[in-house]
């Protein structure tokens, strides 16, 4: 017997009409969000980034591939790492199947991530995906977007993410408000990177958006961590079956490495 509440068709539908009374309330300060991120100022980006691709060396303004806006996620996978952050991995399994709706609406959707290209491309091969993904080892692009840091920043305490600076690092850690001074799920995390926390957390996730006018590359929105909830697809369904989000640790794994695949039960 379930030690849920429990209640009439009546109860749960009276309880259903409140609650719907506040998801559309979220609807509509969702929408006028989404407005005000359309409305932030443009910044003109003059750098000369440099990224290695499938087809080569490209600029940022080849990355949109023919098109005027660029969505860029920002995917944890250092030049040390063995293989890319599981959680970036959950997120980045729904990009091949919305790519090429985004792509017939004017808009790209590529990764970008500091590992070599070969490393990137192997990676993509073992998860089956299939949308770009950019290397910006040897460029300041990762740094300048604070999704990438150095060994010193790290060390000394100017790190400055999603648009806060981070304490210095520990002895045990990088920072009380990423790791618990070194414990618990981001050292699980990292050690599924083949790397300790302090090489795991030089790099971070992140999204960022772009737009090109008249050959000009223009900056337009970029969001970290918390930012990032509304792309993990399988959180947005999670928010909607019965017992929620239900997790205690790191749960999730690279979709090939559950004991069983698909939508096989446990």
């Amino acid at each position: 017997m379930t030690d849920h509440k429990t209640g009439t068709r009546e109860e749960w539908l009276a309880a259903r009409l409140e609650l719907l009374e506040a998801e559309k309330e979220l609807t509509r300060r969702s929408d006028e969000l989404a407005r005000r991120r359309q409305e932030l100022p443009w910044v003109r980006i003059d750098k000369a980034y440099r990224f290695e691709t499938d087809e080569g060396t490209a600029l940022l303004a080849d990355l949109f591939r023919g098109r005027s806006q660029l969505l860029m996620y920002h995917f944890m996978f250092g030049p040390e790492y063995t293989a890319g952050c599981p959680s970036c991995s959950t997120i980045a399994d729904g990009f091949n199947g919305f790519a090429v709706h985004l792509a017939n609406h004017d808009v790209t959707l590529s990764a970008v991530s500091r590992a070599p290209l070969a490393k990137l491309q192997a990676y993509k091969r073992r998860m089956g995906w299939t949308f770009p993904w950019a290397s910006s080892l040897g460029a300041d692009f990762n740094f300048d977007f604070n999704v990438s840091l150095t060994e010193e920043q790290q060390r000394e305490g100017t790190v400055e993410y999603n648009y806060r600076r981070e304490a210095a690092w520990t002895v045990r850690g990088i920072g009380d408000s990423l790791t618990k001074r070194g414990e618990g799920p981001v050292a699980e995390i990292a050690a599924m990177t083949g790397t300790d926390v302090a090489t795991y957390t030089r790099q971070r996730p992140g999204m960022s958006a772009f737009v090109l006018e008249d050959g000009v590359v223009y900056h337009a929105y970029s969001t970290y961590a918390r930012g990032l909830d509304g792309l993990w697809g399988m959180y947005q369904w999670l928010d909607r079956a019965p017992k929620g989000r239900n997790e205690m640790g790191v749960w999730w794994r690279r979709h090939d490495e559950y004991a069983n695949q698909g939508t096989g039960a446990r």
